[in-house]
């Protein structure tokens, strides 16, 4: 495995890459998009979003009418799409465009089956895609603290080298097309526990006077301290929940797919069954459209519902 330094290359490509396309500009490619602007990119962008394209605009991006102009005018497209769908779509018309000098970036959390069917259409068009999913929450990838779990064609990703230092402060090598997506179900398995975890702690904490707050800032550094602890446990107090970083019913998606993984490599997971109903009362609580930290409130009204 390589880590990418993260400082600038001695040897740029023969054509520098400038030009970059963000596919879905959400929560992660709003951000992504706005630190490729400040590090010097012609930036563009498309979301069927019309209100997501306004952001764009005010970051300094230009948007796009579609997905296939943005495509005939770009070096490199970064997919942060939703689901399979929205990826077989954008890449028929990545094919059709006519640009053979792209390179598709795709970071979204996809199964591994469905990035390989949309890596072989372009394949089939002499387009190449990675697969880099993403570590960090939109709040990370604001002030560019991602990690990229970059796979596929080792030469594609040593040429957009300079494009993951636009917006990421680590990126990894992770050799064939898929190992990213691997990478980042472990990782998103963590990160279901830790949450639950999180918020187990910080509410015994609550009912013992400790505000949440404070408990983040002594429990950070020691032995029980984790990222999700630093990053969710904040969100946890006075409703901070309600401003996502990673909606709960996009978390979801991830959780069926953590899930599905577990069970095809037949590896036993009881913790992580264990926050299965709690994210499911979340969204059976309304906080769909909320961050993933509202498992506090989930667990405060399980708690007060069996006192009574």
């Amino acid at each position: 495995m390589t880590q990418l330094a993260a400082k600038p290359r001695k040897k740029q490509p023969s054509q520098p890459i400038r030009r970059i396309g963000v596919l879905g500009v959400g929560i992660m490619g709003l951000a992504m998009a706005s630190n490729l602007v400040k590090a010097g990119f012609q930036v563009s962008g498309y979301d069927p979003n019309p209100k997501a394209l306004k952001r764009l605009k005010a970051a300094g991006g230009q948007p796009q009418p579609n997905t296939a102009a943005m495509a005939a005018e770009v070096d490199v497209i970064i997919c942060a799409l939703p689901g399979p769908q929205a990826l077989h779509d954008a890449v028929q018309q990545i094919a059709a465009s006519g640009n053979r000098q792209l390179v598709v970036m795709e970071t979204s959390t996809l199964d591994i089956q469905d990035k390989k069917a949309a890596r072989d259409v372009l394949k089939s068009r002499s387009i190449p895609m990675l697969d880099c999913p993403l570590s960090g929450t939109g709040a990370q990838a604001a002030v560019k603290d991602l990690t990229v779990y970059a796979s596929g064609p080792r030469s594609a990703i040593r040429r957009l080298a300079p494009v993951f230092e636009g917006f990421a402060k680590n990126c990894f090598d992770l050799g064939p097309f898929g190992n990213g997506m691997k990478m980042k179900l472990m990782a998103n398995l963590l990160v279901a526990i830790h949450n639950v975890a999180t918020a187990e702690a910080l509410l015994l904490g609550q009912r013992w006077g400790i505000a949440p707050s404070r408990a983040v800032k002594v429990l950070a550094d020691g032995a029980g301290g984790s990222r999700m602890l630093q990053i969710r446990g904040p969100l946890m107090e006075d409703a901070g929940w309600t401003h996502p970083t990673m909606k709960v019913a996009i978390w979801q998606k991830d959780m069926a797919l953590i899930a599905a993984a577990l069970a095809q490599a037949q590896v036993p997971a009881p913790v992580f069954a264990a926050t299965v109903p709690v994210y499911n009362a979340a969204m059976a609580l309304g906080h769909g459209e909320h961050d993933t930290a509202s498992v506090f409130n989930v667990l405060s009204r399980m708690s007060s519902s069996t006192s009574k």
